[in-house]
């Protein structure tokens, strides 16, 4: 389903959208996404591109649970990804992530693609909640997330990123 907000598209990265991404195949992607121009450091997680294009591969039906192309209107140009990951789990949360081009940060852009989310995310069935992880410390996704009425819940250890902050927004 796409999402739009005052600035910003977020179109679905299905696989063969992924699957540019993964291979760097840059004419195609930016055809994919209807001939847009792509914004230097569009992505700061590649490997999490290739995870998602992968599982996609063997789970056809999750497309459009997972990952969103984030396209700033104005300048018609891909400047960051964001999206879920996966189903709500058994209380019924649904994580988000995101990001943004470092030419595109501080100017409420995370915010509002964290906005986009979070609102669809609420309003699907079976979701009570939406949960988000940053890194241990005071930064601008815990501004973002502060700005959307997120509250920090707890600190935990993940296998792959050490030390994280879980944050909650419960549905109302």
């Amino acid at each position: 389903m796409l999402l739009q907000t005052e600035r910003l598209i977020l179109f679905p990265a299905g696989l063969p959208i992924l699957d540019a991404m993964v291979r760097k195949e840059w004419p195609q992607l930016s055809s994919l996404l209807g001939g847009v121009d792509l914004a230097d450091g569009w992505t700061h997680f590649p490997e999490a591109l290739a995870w998602m294009r992968d599982h996609l591969k063997e789970n056809p039906e999750e497309t459009g649970m997972w990952s969103y192309c984030v396209i700033h209107r104005n300048d018609v140009r891909l400047i960051g990804t964001c999206g879920y990951k996966g189903f709500p789990d058994p209380d019924g949360f649904l994580e988000i992530g995101y990001e943004i081009a470092v030419a595109y940060q501080n100017r409420g852009l995370a915010t509002e693609a964290a906005l986009a989310l979070t609102g669809h995310a609420l309003s699907m069935n079976g979701v009570s909640g939406v949960m988000a992880h940053t890194l241990a410390e005071e930064n601008a996704s815990t501004a973002v997330l502060r700005k959307l009425g997120f509250q920090f819940v707890e600190e935990i250890v993940d296998i792959e990123d050490g030390l994280i902050w879980r944050w909650i927004k419960k549905g109302t």
